[in-house]
């Protein structure tokens, strides 16, 4: 599944727009960090591995700006303790 990363600064949130839908992962900007507070899925989308490939996008972006992430979000923490591969990306 490939879908185009939009950042919409605005709303602070990164989204995929698939349809009629929009997944997401809200974020705060502190001091450089990247505090991502919230990952959405609609239902209609569920069990497609949609929140993994958004927050694997997301971090790539994050990576590119030379910012570090904060998990805020339960579904961030669980990803982070089951890929420690990617843990330079994380404060």
């Amino acid at each position: 599944m490939s879908n185009t990363l939009m950042h919409n600064e605005d709303e602070c949130k990164y989204e995929y727009h698939i349809g009629e839908h929009v997944a997401y992962i809200t974020y705060e900007d502190k001091n450089g960090k990247m505090h991502l507070t919230h990952t959405i899925v609609p239902d209609a989308l569920a069990g497609q591995g949609l929140a993994k490939a958004l927050l694997e996008d997301v971090l790539k972006e994050i990576e590119k700006a030379n910012k570090k992430v904060v998990p805020e979000c339960s579904y961030i923490v669980k990803y982070q303790e089951k890929n420690p591969d990617k843990s330079h990306l994380f404060a």
